[in-house]
């Protein structure tokens, strides 16, 4: 019998977009799969559509990061996936992941591409395809449960740079990650750039906490022309409407975030 997979999504009033997420889940190529909804009381109908999919839904009013470990310490899976509620997987994104570990690999890196509608959605989309295979920015979210609990999980006092001090963690520590061909769709819907700058001044709250853990690793993540967009300068050519909107909307991130960043230091 195969292991039994668990899949973790922490929610809170995702109503838009948990129900193409569990979809997905059921469509998956690899059966043997659980999944758990960690939901911050919701008060649109997330908990309805995620019972309608058949999911475990517990409820509490941790952040993200804790309450992706609430979903981890109660799985009942070998191997565990933590999504968002707004990505969408190819059928074949579990059983790769499977797949991928029974080759020796504690850990798995899903590629993601970005889909949205209008101007400041397309140019999302063209920066994360920029950081398809580069491993400087794509983190794992495919774990042995083994794994995940060896190194303590996400560290819950990060809303910002979980994923990628999780990744560190478990390179440091000598386990294998590796990467799979299928894809997670992450819906961006109609992205603005108003919304984006929000989220960075939000997630920059925690973000010094990731600089102090990994100061190298952050110095070379944190920067406004990023490795990937030199690698990639032939694609960004070919739109250079959607690069330069691209290269505002970093610009405008990265102030947001310093400026949350700021703020949380002087509330310390």
């Amino acid at each position: 019998m195969r292991a039994l997979v668990s899949v973790i999504i922490p929610t809170k009033n995702s109503e838009e977009n948990i129900g193409t997420c569990l979809k997905s889940i059921g469509e998956q190529t690899c059966p043997n799969i659980e999944v758990i909804v960690v939901d911050g009381y919701s008060t649109d109908y997330t908990r309805e559509i995620a019972e309608k999919f058949g999911a475990k839904i517990i409820e509490t009013k941790a952040m993200r990061s804790r309450a992706r470990n609430i979903g981890a310490e109660k799985a009942k899976g070998e191997l565990i996936l933590f999504l968002d509620s707004d990505m969408e997987m190819d059928p074949a994104v579990v059983e790769s992941c499977v797949k991928k570990v029974g080759e020796q690999c504690d850990a798995v890196i899903i590629p993601e591409v970005s889909v949205g509608e209008g101007f400041w959605a397309k140019c999302k989309a063209l920066e994360k395809a920029c950081y398809v295979g580069d491993d400087l920015i794509e983190a794992a979210r495919f774990f042995k449960r083994s794994v995940f609990e060896s190194i303590g999980g996400y560290d819950s006092e990060l809303e910002a740079g979980e994923d990628w001090d999780l990744n560190q963690k478990i390179s440091k520590a000598g386990y294998q990650i590796g990467m799979i061909n299928a894809f997670i769709k992450h819906h961006e819907r109609r992205l603005g750039l108003r919304e984006t700058m929000l989220k960075k001044h939000y997630y920059g709250k925690t973000l010094e906490r990731y600089r102090r853990k990994h100061p190298k690793e952050a110095n070379r993540q944190l920067k406004l022309i990023r490795p990937a967009f030199i690698r990639n300068w032939r694609e960004l050519a070919k739109d250079p409407a959607h690069a330069l909107g691209m290269l505002f909307m970093k610009i405008c991130e990265l102030v947001a975030g310093y400026v949350g960043s700021k703020k949380s230091n002087r509330s310390l």
